[in-house]
């Protein structure tokens, strides 16, 4: 079966050619799909640059909706998503991502951090399910019937609830030297704690949205 990669970036200019870089390196992805979600910088032309597929939303829109638009446009019934700020992620690890989903025969594979920086290395020791870095098929996707665009960050929680409810095989792959740009360092500190307040906000929502 062939892949899809979904990234969702919102002005990850100076950080999108990190995580394209390792994945157009690899042969085990078939499809690149960078969703620019209203981006105010060169996001897109980087994405192009980098010679993968760019859908441009015209408004920021969230993170859930923009993951469930690159759903919408790819060729391919398994999906790997991943976030456009990763920091030290390798070819070789996106290869264990989906050789774990296909040898494993999981419903959803987690890919955790670990050994990247403290802060992301322990919110991922105690919450491994807000991780961004997953894969997953269509049909699986498909199956949260959720206002997208409601949920935004707290799409991993409602990934996490169905994973529960339906009894999903879950494996979760470790990625060793991975982690990502903190909001704060991207955005200044204001802003940064604003975006990082509505993050928590959408994840409480999250574990309080019912799903089907």
């Amino acid at each position: 079966m062939q892949i899809s990669a979904i990234i969702p970036a919102y002005n990850e200019a100076e950080r999108i050619e990190a995580v394209l870089r390792p994945l157009t390196q690899t042969k085990t992805v078939q499809q690149i799909i960078v969703v620019d979600d209203g981006s105010t910088d060169n996001t897109a032309c980087i994405a192009r640059a980098a010679g993968v597929e760019v859908k441009q939303l015209p408004l920021n829109c969230g993170k859930a909706a923009a993951l469930n638009y690159g759903v919408q446009a790819a060729c391919h019934n398994v999906l790997l998503f991943l976030d456009a700020d990763l920091v030290g992620l390798r070819p070789n690890q996106i290869n264990e991502l989906t050789n774990t989903y296909f040898d494993q025969k999981a419903d959803m594979v987690v890919g955790v951090f670990k050994n990247g920086r403290l802060n992301t290395d322990l919110s991922q020791i105690f919450a491994p399910y807000l991780s961004g870095q997953r894969i997953l098929s269509r049909s699986l996707w498909n199956r949260m019937q959720l206002n997208m665009e409601h949920v935004d960050f707290g799409v991993e929680i409602a990934l996490k609830k169905l994973s529960l409810k339906d009894g999903w095989k879950v494996v979760k792959v470790e990625l060793d030297g991975v982690t990502h740009v903190m909001k704060e360092e991207k955005r200044g500190l204001s802003q940064g704690l604003k975006d990082r307040f509505k993050m928590y906000g959408d994840i409480v929502r999250g574990v309080f949205t019912k799903v089907e």
